[in-house]
């Protein structure tokens, strides 16, 4: 008996074993096939002959000589100025993601320590607000802000992605306030504590990795936009998204395409090393906020 069941538990465990590589390798493959062929010219990466021509690169070898080239980005970089949109893309994130989360923060404890009944309703607005399209927000900024002059620059795309991930910060830090006692910031006032200080000194410290999982969540959502910065944002103060979307318009000319490829590489890698640095701490954000004391 106890050797079928140990039986059944080893081939359980390598079924999952194998799913699980299936799907990593399925959901790696695009990015590491977009980062190989980066270093390609467009007529070997885009090869109508032969996909092996992406692999050995006979026309990279022809136009270059060399297996591999930076020549895409070094086109996207230095000669279309992609650097200026990463900077850009930087500015706007941490702006979004630190009033984000000052505001989420506060409005989030508020509501998940306040008994009036007009808190469900509140939550239920943001719900709403955060539901409608974005397209639809935006059009209804564009008016005002082409009548007071504040299109096209970066504090005006700020403005609005804050307004746009604003409710989704108060409802997921308000699961995670509430996760934690409300006894916890009660017994610090009785010690002396304002109901500042023991949101600051209490409360936060214990639910931190929940303020990291809701600052990621931020973070992507700004970096990612498409919608509200192609809109808002004029040509000099693009981000990256509208800004690889630039590259893929003009694919009439050999090579353009190749930036678009390498700019994709370069938006895709920090991405990567932020979700493998705060791993733990997002684990540990999502498993408590799952989980109501």
């Amino acid at each position: 008996m106890a050797d079928a069941v140990m039986r059944r538990n080893t081939t359980q465990a390598i079924v999952a074993t194998s799913l699980l590589a299936i799907w990593l390798v399925l959901a790696a493959f695009p990015f590491f096939w977009t980062l190989w062929g980066s270093f390609k010219v467009e007529a070997d990466f885009f090869s109508r002959q032969s996909w092996w021509n992406a692999i050995s690169g006979p026309a990279t070898m022809l136009q270059t000589g060399g297996h591999f080239t930076l020549d895409g980005y070094r086109g996207a970089w230095i000669q279309r100025e992609f650097w200026r949109a990463a900077l850009n893309t930087g500015i706007v994130t941490v702006c979004v993601t630190t009033i984000s989360l000052v505001f989420g923060t506060l409005g989030g404890y508020a509501l998940s320590r306040s008994t009036r009944r007009y808190t469900f309703w509140i939550l239920i607005a943001a719900l709403v607000f955060r539901a409608m399209p974005h397209i639809t927000l935006v059009a209804g900024y564009l008016l005002p802000f082409f009548k007071l002059n504040i299109w096209g620059v970066l504090p005006t795309a700020i403005v609005v992605l804050v307004a746009i991930n604003q409710p989704f910060t108060i409802w997921m830090l308000h699961s995670f306030f509430m996760s934690i006692p409300k006894d916890l910031d009660e017994s610090a006032m009785v010690d002396g504590c304002t109901r500042f200080q023991a949101f600051r000194w209490v409360v936060i410290p214990v639910m931190w990795p929940g303020v990291i999982t809701t600052g990621l969540f931020s973070f992507l959502l700004s970096y990612n936009d498409f919608a509200v910065t192609a809109m808002l944002l004029n040509q000099d103060n693009q981000t990256m998204v509208p800004k690889i979307n630039s590259f893929l318009g003009t694919v009439q000319t050999e090579g353009t395409i190749m930036y678009a490829v390498a700019a994709v590489v370069s938006a895709t890698v920090p991405l990567f090393m932020l979700v493998m640095f705060f791993q733990r701490q997002i684990v540990s954000g999502l498993t408590a906020g799952a989980v109501k004391g």
